[in-house]
């Protein structure tokens, strides 16, 4: 039996070359089962409509395909051996249980289309997966703020002691960090909402497929109407939703360094729990960080993927071209990981212990000489002549924060405007998620 939608009667495969072309595909293609068959039944409903399925052949195929469906929901799925894809084994599928009538539902759409649906579908879903994760961790990281706003927390630039901040304006950057990533999510999601089907191999169909009934069916907020154009969001679609993977993989990032670094002995500005953490195998007083060693490094390496997608489309001409098959396996290991990241981060962070009193500490008696030279200036002085005053004070050490400091504004460093921020994140989550 032919096992490849492509392959003609009486034609043999080099076997060599089918292990090359196909690669890990069946092992990644798991992952768009179930929106291959949600795509074939929008695609037969649609044949029906426009009289090239009748309503017996119409019934028999949607039944079916809501069987297999069902046999991938409860996990049960698999793409047998010598099946070249998941297009083929659900088609062998259904073809195995009703006969000439499953053979169908391929007319008026190629593989390419197929595909492209399939990824569509699949990249919408795991971009609401993700909205909600990012939504999840802003709420925490925002309660976290609003908890710990009174709470100092020494600045630093270039890793040097710099001003009074709080651990609410240290939660509440990330948190605001967030929602500059949602506005690069909801334009990938955007660019991802637009139906492919009935584009064909990149160049339409000669039968009158309803595409805006598809559309509508498969619930995309509009379609692409340029055949060729359609073929060519190949590529280009993952290679925007890797750039918006990318901008959540970079807040998460930074935040894993400064987890590091703040859970280092001689900063100790943050604690968590023996359970989050990892022991040394021959010194027994170490708790290493390696849930945030890890997340840094795996964000960084998703901050990488916009680039090697670009590399693998480059300088392709219209059209579809074999190196588009890369894209998935460059793209949906690199998903599941951001989830993961963003899921290991939010539960941590959930049980994290901020040390009070930090600035007690003697090392940071300077960290409020501009509070120093700003109280000259509300007396009178012209700044560069406080600035100066301020700074002879400390060269000759006589500078004292208890001494010239009110600490009046302790406790409320910064301006956090959690509520404005919390507004935006809520518009831009309902945008994706309604």
């Amino acid at each position: 039996m032919k096992t490849k939608l492509w392959q003609k009667e009486n034609s043999t495969i080099n076997k060599m070359v089918e292990c090359f072309t196909i690669g890990n595909d069946n092992e990644i293609d798991l992952r768009l089962a179930k929106y291959d068959v949600i795509g074939s039944l929008a695609h037969v409903k649609m044949l029906n409509s426009i009289g090239i399925v009748s309503n017996k052949e119409f019934g028999a195929i949607t039944d079916e395909l809501k069987n297999i469906l069902e046999f991938i929901n409860v996990g049960d799925f698999k793409i047998e051996t010598g099946v070249e894809d998941v297009h083929s084994q659900i088609e062998l599928m259904l073809t195995t249980e009703i006969g000439d009538a499953a053979k169908k539902i391929h007319t008026g759409r190629s593989r390419n289309d197929q595909v492209l649906l399939d990824i569509k579908l699949y990249l919408k879903d795991e971009l609401k997966e993700i909205t909600k994760l990012v939504s999840e961790l802003f709420d925490l990281l925002i309660s976290l703020s609003n908890e710990h706003k009174n709470k100092l927390l020494p600045g630093y630039t270039h890793l040097q002691i710099a001003m009074p901040s709080s651990f609410g304006l240290w939660f509440g950057a990330y948190a605001e960090s967030l929602t500059d990533d949602m506005e690069m999510i909801i334009a990938a999601y955007n660019v991802v909402n637009k139906n492919p089907l009935g584009s064909g191999a990149g160049y339409g169909s000669s039968f009158s497929l309803n595409r805006k009934e598809t559309t509508e069916l498969l619930d995309f907020e509009t379609l692409n109407y340029n055949s060729i154009y359609a073929q060519m969001t190949r590529g280009k679609t993952e290679k925007i939703v890797s750039i918006a993977m990318a901008a959540v993989a970079s807040t998460l990032s930074k935040l894993a360094y400064d987890v590091c670094l703040y859970l280092n002995q001689n900063f100790d500005f943050i604690t968590f729990p023996d359970e989050l953490t990892t022991g040394s195998s021959i010194m027994p007083h170490k708790k290493n960080p390696d849930i945030f060693e890890l997340t840094r490094a795996k964000c960084n390496r998703i901050q990488a993927l916009p680039n090697e997608l670009t590399l693998l489309i480059n300088n392709l001409p219209s059209g579809y071209h074999r190196d588009m098959q890369l894209s998935k396996e460059i793209l949906f290991p690199a998903l599941t990981a951001l989830k993961s990241c963003l899921s290991i981060i939010t539960y941590s962070f959930g049980k994290i212990t901020v040390n009070e009193n930090i600035l007690d500490d003697k090392k940071y008696e300077n960290l409020f000489s501009v509070e120093r030279v700003n109280e000259l200036v509300k007396q009178g002085i012209s700044f560069r002549d406080a600035y100066k005053i301020t700074a002879e004070e400390i060269d000759r050490g006589e500078f004292s924060s208890k001494k010239t400091i009110s600490h009046t504004h302790e406790g409320s460093i910064g301006d956090l405007c959690n509520t404005e921020i919390e507004k935006r994140m809520k518009q831009k989550v309902q945008q994706i998620l309604g």
